[in-house]
């Protein structure tokens, strides 16, 4: 049986050496320099796991498991009850530009508790395919926004329909609120959308 030094041991062992007490005392007097039975301690805490080996078969196909990553849904401030949503250019809106838009939205005869708020920065990265999965069934996008949307030919201030869904694209919330006759032009498209007569 091979006997080895501690110090030898410790050059390819990662664990500590424990010592039993009637060896400590010995190595702590120098009687003992080397560590005793080594090799059978291993062999007995050490048992071997048995090894699988799958038998190999010629030309099988490979099968690859991908896991779907689902991106998490966008994120739509609102109750979003009556579908129509409003996509903005500005991360946020001023006080007296949410005013606006709350008296446009109120004047069509909606609420702002029925309506969803989506900022420009809340479209980053996303697809098309997500956001048609928001089902909005109107949707009113002002200013500029970074996202495929952008391809639906609609022209400003004109409706648009795709499928079930009508589209109102117009110049920014914030651009409107300052500018009299966009606010006309704006009011015009909408009472043409949400079917207003007065």
């Amino acid at each position: 049986m091979d006997t080895m030094s501690f110090e030898e041991l410790s050059s390819f062992l990662q664990e500590d050496i424990f010592l039993i007490p009637e060896e400590k005392s010995l190595y702590a007097e120098g009687q003992v320099k080397e560590a005793p039975q080594v090799k059978e301690e291993r062999e007995i805490l050490q048992t071997p796991e048995p090894v699988i080996v799958a038998p190999k078969i010629e030309n099988a196909p490979v099968q690859v498991i991908e896991e779907e990553i689902t991106p998490e849904p966008i994120q739509v401030r609102g109750n979003f009850t009556k579908g129509i949503l409003v996509l903005h250019e500005e991360a946020e809106l001023l006080p007296e530009v949410m005013e606006m838009l709350v008296k446009m939205i109120n004047a069509c005869g909606h609420s702002m508790t029925e309506i969803g708020l989506l900022s420009s920065e809340g479209l980053t990265n996303r697809s098309m395919e997500e956001f048609l999965a928001l089902n909005a069934h109107t949707v009113l996008k002002f200013g500029r926004i970074k996202h495929p949307i952008n391809a639906i030919p609609a022209q400003l201030y004109e409706i648009h329909s795709e499928e079930e869904t009508e589209f109102l694209f117009a110049d920014s919330l914030t651009v409107i609120s300052e500018d009299r006759e966009l606010k006309s032009k704006l009011w015009k498209s909408l009472k043409v959308l949400f079917n207003i007569t007065s």
